[in-house]
C-alpha cells in the first residue's frame, strides 16, 4: 500500500523527533521512493540541514523534498531541455513554499538576529522539549513531505508503477 500525504509527512516529523535534521527528516521520508536505504539517504541529506551546513541558508526541509524531486523528475543528461525542467519545477516548488512561509531562507523562517546568526556554530542545539516548543520547523517540515508525496503520487500516475521511481519523468 502506498503512503498517504498524511503518512509521509507523520514519518518525516517522526525522524525530526528523533534527532534527524530538517532535511534529513523529509528525504528518509522518501527513501523507499528514490530506491535508497534509510541510512543512504540519512547520509545523503546530512549536510542540507539547518539552512545547508547549519548556514541557516536555504530552508533543509525544502532542500530534502527537492531531493526527491531530482530524484523523481531530475535530469541525467547535460542537455539545456533537461535541466530545464527540473529547475522549474523546484522554482515552483519554491513558489508555494514561499506563498505559505514568506521566505526560503532558514534565518527568517527562524526570526534569527544578526546578533544570534554571528554566534552560531556548526554545534547543533541540543534537542528538547524546549527546542521542539521554540521551532517552527514542523510545520516546514510537515509541508513539505506533504509537497513531496505530491510529487510522488504524481509520478506514480505518470508511470503507473511502485517504488523505486527512478530516472527523467516527463512533467
Amino acid at each position: 500500500m502506498i503512503p498517504s500525504k498524511e503518512d509521509r509527512a507523520a514519518r518525516a516529523l517522526d525522524y525530526f523527533h528523533q534527532g534527524y535534521n530538517c532535511s534529513q527528516s523529509v528525504f528518509a521520508a522518501f527513501a523507499d521512493v528514490c530506491g535508497l536505504t534509510e541510512e543512504t539517504a540519512l547520509k545523503l541529506s546530512s549536510p542540507l540541514g539547518a539552512g545547508i551546513g547549519r548556514m541557516r541558508e536555504v530552508c533543509g526541509a525544502f532542500c530534502g523534498m527537492s531531493m526527491l524531486a531530482g530524484s523523481l523528475y531530475g535530469n541525467s543528461s547535460p542537455e539545456t531541455g533537461e535541466k530545464e525542467k527540473i529547475f522549474s519545477l523546484v522554482q515552483s516548488l519554491a513558489a508555494s513554499f514561499k506563498q505559505e512561509f514568506g521566505t526560503l531562507y532558514c534565518r527568517e523562517l527562524l526570526g534569527l538576529s544578526p546578533e544570534s546568526l554571528a554566534a552560531e556554530t556548526a554545534r547543533p542545539g541540543e534537542r528538547t522539549a524546549a527546542y521542539y516548543a521554540s521551532r517552527p520547523c514542523e510545520r516546514y517540515i510537515a509541508f513539505c513531505a506533504r509537497c513531496a508525496a505530491e510529487l510522488e503520487a504524481k509520478a506514480r500516475r505518470h508511470e503507473n508503477t511502485q517504488p523505486p521511481l527512478q530516472g527523467n519523468r516527463e512533467l
